[in-house]
């Protein structure tokens, strides 16, 4: 993934321009931001949902992923929701929402992320405050270049327990002890869910199709109900 360092200030237009240039696959970064020109660039964006945007105390990047990515993205929001309701466990999926407190001046939004454990405490809310409402329990990360690890600082500093990440084999689990996220091989929030069980079926579903790759996870899902 290449990466271009914009030394440009995000109150000119010219920012616009480099984003509407920026090739797929790569990262436009903007240093010394304010808080204020972070917001406004969220609004500036909120009809190019594509691009994914984090913001680290003035340290501003913004990926422009590759088109597998959303394939990959979709296969791990479908096999989740396939996974909460075979288990009968609460779900409330978030898509690729932007997760921001300006008393950290930290943001981030995930290709995509869920609630679970705080399911019920968010239901019916159309926009929650990370300053009162919790955050999500789980943020995805689907990641070939490593670049999402340059974010768990900002995840763990809005409290998201446990970080998924997939790099197009290999799917990665990650939960948070105190201020730093270590790797574990299961997930705390789904009983008998394995790293190799989402990686597995996001192989199968390259060459057999979503269809049939989740019907085989739910299938192997049943074997290992509690």
């Amino acid at each position: 993934m290449a990466i271009y360092n914009a030394f440009m200030s995000t109150r000119s237009v010219d920012y616009l321009e480099a984003i509407d240039h920026l090739p797929e696959g790569t990262i436009l970064i903007f240093p010394e931001v304010s808080w204020e020109q972070y917001e406004g660039l969220l609004e500036d964006l909120v009809n190019r949902p594509g691009l994914r945007v984090s913001y680290d105390d003035g340290r501003l990047e913004i990926v422009s992923p590759l088109p597998e990515l959303e394939d990959y993205k979709r296969f791990v929001s479908h096999a989740v929701r396939a996974l909460s309701d075979e288990l009968g466990i609460e779900l409330e999926p978030r898509g690729s929402a932007t997760w921001k407190r300006r008393t950290f001046r930290k943001g981030a939004e995930p290709d995509t992320c869920f609630y679970v454990a705080n399911a019920h405490r968010i239901i019916g809310k159309p926009k929650i405050d990370l300053e009162s409402d919790p955050p999500p329990d789980i943020g995805v990360e689907i990641d070939m270049t490593n670049e999402s690890l340059s974010k768990f600082p900002i995840y763990a500093a809005l409290g998201v327990p446990d970080i998924w990440r997939y790099d197009g084999k290999r799917f990665q689990m990650y939960q948070l002890e105190g201020d730093t996220y270590t790797e574990t091989g299961a997930s705390r929030f789904f009983p008998n869910l394995s790293c190799p069980m989402l990686a597995n079926a996001l192989e199968l579903s390259k060459t057999q199709g979503h269809t049939q790759a989740l019907r085989k996870f739910r299938q192997e899902i049943r074997v290992l109900r509690p």
